[in-house]
């Protein structure tokens, strides 16, 4: 039996609160975590010893990252836009293709070539509200340029390239898997999907494997997709992330609450 990537001893924690709906977990450069509650329209920030709020209205905002500068980037369901905090002021980046509203922003990921790729599914929004032809994974250039990269099988959801950069995973929670892509800036190329059930936030360690949370809990997958771990918490997952000074403590978004795991690995953690 392949030897669990969780630190041995290490239980799960919960987090202090009750949420409406935990998304977007996100470890900052100044040490905390910051999280997303969709429905009460709030970001949370976590410090090890407080929790506060980072952010209120939100939009909505679901998903979150950091760039090399520090910056939060977020997607809004509300506002059915991408946007970016500097000095904790909210620019707009992205909320329309080709003269019609995005669908409902979800999880973003950003490049070392600065390319900012985020999924634009239909979660937060009415059907009769779509203006563009489908639920995209869309590519924002340096300078402002918006590109749709690839229209996803039913409702792209979490993305994360590979430690190098050169690959792009893409989960989709309605078709239960996992798409693989070759990346460079501009192109994508498929290379396989693997099985998930129900993959929601995807994170990779360094060593290339993926962590997503699914259906069934948190699953550790190889670069290729063979299912190596699955990790079981109270509530049912819907992102993560790695955090701390190490990079081994994984946060967990999981409906109401959230919680933290010490497991073996270090895990990529973005901006840094």
């Amino acid at each position: 039996m392949t030897e669990s990537f969780v630190e041995p001893g290490a239980a799960i924690e919960k987090l202090p609160g009750t949420y409406r709906f935990t998304e977007g977990a996100c470890w900052t450069k100044k040490g905390t975590l910051i999280f997303s509650d969709i429905p009460m329209s709030k970001i949370y920030e976590w410090d090890g010893k407080e929790m506060t709020v980072w952010r209120e209205p939100s939009n909505n905002a679901n998903g979150n990252t950091i760039d090399g500068e520090g910056n939060v980037w977020s997607c809004e369901h509300g506002s059915r836009s991408v946007v970016v905090y500097r000095d904790g002021v909210p620019t707009t980046v992205a909320k329309e293709f080709g003269g019609k509203k995005l669908n409902s922003p979800n999880d973003v990921a950003i490049h070392s070539s600065g390319r900012v790729l985020f999924t634009d599914p239909s979660y937060g929004i009415r059907p009769e509200q779509m203006e563009v032809d489908g639920k995209y994974v869309y590519e924002l250039v340096p300078g402002g340029e918006l590109k749709q990269l690839w229209k996803g099988r039913n409702q792209p959801n979490g993305l994360v390239f590979s430690p190098d950069g050169k690959r792009l995973y893409v989960a989709d929670s309605e078709d239960g898997g996992i798409d693989i892509f070759e990346y460079s800036p501009g192109t994508i190329k498929h290379v396989k999907k693997f099985d998930s059930q129900g993959p929601d936030g995807v994170r990779v360690d360094v060593d290339g494997r993926v962590w997503a949370a699914c259906g069934d809990g948190v699953n550790v997958y190889s670069a290729e997709g063979a299912l190596l771990e699955n990790i079981k918490f109270p509530e049912q997952p819907s992102n993560l992330c790695f955090g701390g000074e190490d990079g081994k403590t994984l946060f967990v978004t999981a409906r109401k609450g959230v919680y933290s795991l010490r497991v073996r690995v270090v895990g990529v953690r973005p901006g840094f």
